[in-house]
């Protein structure tokens, strides 16, 4: 569990008027810090070369290892928060020390605009799938007049159909149906870094659970196209293309990833293949129309819903046969296995009802009616979140009052007014995400084009987030907070973007604890040849501005490579336009002085304004660079706010 925003920055007030003394001179002072009967080691690693010196560029591993003074014991169950950035400047004032320190968190937790470390391990990035050729990542801490700021958009090659998240390596692949490939998206940046080929037709994708092989199905017409494409996590290369039957194709797999499981919907089989040596086994017959399976870890069983006939076959992963068959009613849809593996959950579309079918037993113990199509379930710690098709409301299945004799508990909220069959197009990945904290979700509307914030126990969601141009099918959460990974280890994984030092700014809440460490990275020269040849900061001052007059929209050209403002740029040029994309203009650049530059927009209309910085003569154009958005405001209700008056 992290922390929310409101209890970090209540945190951060104690911790700076308790004002601590700072820490005892330390040899090691740089990584050991102990402080108020607790010890805390913290240390930064490159996760695939430990011999060597970290290096910008590096997948680190950053640890903290906090135990207790007196007995040397692990101390565990902590919520730490921590923040790295660069150690050179904040706000425009040069050194690091502990009360610099303090100043950069206080920044960090106002969760304004711009105002964001470089590397945040308390945060956590919601991701839509547009239905275009575009991915959006919204930043939930960080708002601008009640409007969300769109971290990053991505390009895509073609429009996604579903995606898996690689949590080790920081990277998200996405499905690009009518490109033939997978993207590979850095989660760092939200770059797309390369495709792989993936089969004709490459539909659904999943990890298996070591995390070793990604499996793309491929809905091909032709037979001997259809079935998996097997790609290798590291290498990012396909290994191997196995043809198991016709139709679309759902995976589930063993937990020790020994077998995975592909449904052939069209001929009414599951196929088991050998992960280590990539081949069929054999194919089990299941029905006419098998839809959707998921293994359980506790019974060690195979569960496959057939949406034709309406049964639930159960599979013996051991013996890799049918052990029985459970009768529902026509109708089933997707079927999920709950998080501790005791029930499978299994959606009636045509019924409107959601079957539970108990692990132990394999035999069906309750059935909970669902308004308006059920069509899509998600889960988290504590409820089963069930969309449909023909309302706007989201229904909640409390996990804790499903069994035999039990009457289960469904409460709902409303994620927007319109229902999703409304929005036509839909996506087979899910629009129902679990937040990176207990208790909370993520839901799209593909109707509405807009994502809704809800917190377990509240009757409405709390907030909602829309991109303006886009309209998101699809939501995932790419989670960035340290996790207690052994009795007193609170690590997670970022990857360097610069040589520099950094300060590693960390919090405890108990003991209280407010400090920063400090790491180097050293010059990779194979990274720096990979950097961009400038990045682009934006005067945050210009979010809010006026409609029907100019605006002198200021920025600064960055060089990645020493962070330090780029002069003398002749050639710099702005594209703006109004969302979705009417009225796109172009203008020139001129520089101010100080590596600050200049463009004069002028804003018509009231609305939600995309601007891109494009500099022709080192090949970046329009879209290369991070792009701005700022809100055009009628003039009787806002007043212009222009960049360097106030």
């Amino acid at each position: 569990m992290t922390l929310s925003l409101g209890a970090l920055v209540a945190l951060f007030l104690r911790l700076a008027a308790a004002a601590d003394a700072p820490a005892p001179a330390d040899a090691d002072g740089d990584h050991r810090l102990a402080r108020n009967g607790v010890v805390v080691q913290f240390s930064a690693q490159p996760v695939e070369k430990a011999a060597r010196d970290l290096m910008e560029g590096d997948m680190a591993d950053v640890r903290f290892r906090i135990s207790d003074e007196a007995s040397g014991q692990p101390v565990r169950g902590l919520v730490p928060g921590a923040w790295m950035d660069m150690a050179q400047h904040i706000q425009g004032q040069a050194g690091s020390d502990q009360k610099t320190c303090k100043d950069k968190v206080a920044l960090y937790l106002k969760g304004a605009i711009g105002m964001r470390p470089m590397l945040d391990l308390n945060s956590y990035f919601v991701v839509l799938m547009n239905n275009d050729a575009s991915i959006s990542v919204v930043d939930p801490l960080v708002t601008m007049a009640g409007v969300t700021s769109t971290f990053a958009t991505t390009a895509l090659k073609r429009p996604g159909a579903d995606w898996a998240r690689h949590d080790n390596t920081r990277r998200l692949f996405v499905t690009m149906p009518k490109a033939g490939e997978v993207a590979v998206i850095e989660t760092d940046n939200f770059k797309v870094t390369g495709t792989v080929a993936a089969g004709k037709e490459p539909m659904r994708i999943v990890l298996q659970p070591d995390q070793r092989y990604l499996w793309v199905g491929n809905n091909a017409t032709e037979g001997k196209d259809s079935g998996v494409t097997v790609i290798d996590t590291a290498s990012l290369k396909p290994v191997g293309f196995i043809a198991t039957g016709a139709g679309h194709h759902e995976f589930a797999f063993t937990a020790d990833s020994k077998y995975a499981f592909v449904t052939n919907r069209n001929d009414g089989t599951v196929s088991v293949i050998d992960v280590a040596r990539r081949s069929k086994v054999k194919d089990i017959r299941t029905g006419t129309l098998p839809l959707s399976l998921d293994y359980s870890a506790l019974s060690r069983r195979l569960y496959v819903a057939d949406g034709k006939e309406g049964v639930v076959t159960v599979i013996d992963t051991e013996k890799l046969a049918v052990a029985t068959r459970v009768a529902a009613k026509p109708g089933l849809g997707p079927l999920k296995v709950t998080p501790d593996g005791r029930f499978a959950l299994a959606v009636n579309t045509a019924e409107n009802r959601v079957h539970v079918l108990d692990t132990a037993s394999d035999t069906l113990v309750q059935e909970v009616p669902i308004k308006a199509q059920p069509y899509q379930l998600t889960y988290s710690k504590t409820f089963a979140f069930v969309r449909a098709l023909g309302s706007e409301r989201v229904s909640m299945i409390n996990l804790s009052t499903l069994g035999k004799g039990k009457t289960a508990t469904v409460q709902s909220f409303a994620a927007g007014e319109t229902a999703p069959n409304q929005a036509g197009n839909l996506v087979i990945a899910d629009s129902v995400a679990a937040a990176a904290n207990e208790g909370t979700v993520f839901v799209v509307n593909p109707a509405d084009g807009t994502t809704y914030y809800y917190m377990e126990g509240m009757n409405s969601p709390s907030s909602n987030y829309r991109v303006y141009g886009s309209s998101p099918r699809a939501v995932t959460v790419v989670d960035r907070s340290l996790k207690e990974v052994e009795p007193g280890v609170y690590a997670g994984r970022v990857r360097m973007p610069v040589a520099g030092k950094y300060d590693v700014a960390f919090m405890l809440d108990s003991p209280k604890l407010l400090h920063c460490f400090a790491v180097q990275a050293k010059a990779n020269p194979l990274a720096t040849r990979t950097l961009d040849p400038l990045t682009v900061e934006f005067d945050e001052r210009a979010r809010k501005a006026t409609a029907g007059g100019p605006l002198g929209l200021r920025f600064k050209l960055i060089d990645p490579a020493t962070r330090l403002a780029k002069t003398g740029i002749k050639d710099a040029r702005v594209m703006y336009f109004l969302a979705p994309g009417r009225g796109r203009t172009e203008v020139a650049v001129k520089e101010v002085g100080n590596g600050v530059y200049e463009a004069q927009v002028q804003l018509e209309q009231p609305g939600a304004y995309y601007v891109y910085v494009g500099v022709p003569s080192m090949a970046l154009a329009y879209g290369k660079l991070p792009f701005f958005t700022l809100m055009a405001t009628p003039p009787a209700t806002a007043r212009s706010v222009v960049p360097g008056k106030g």
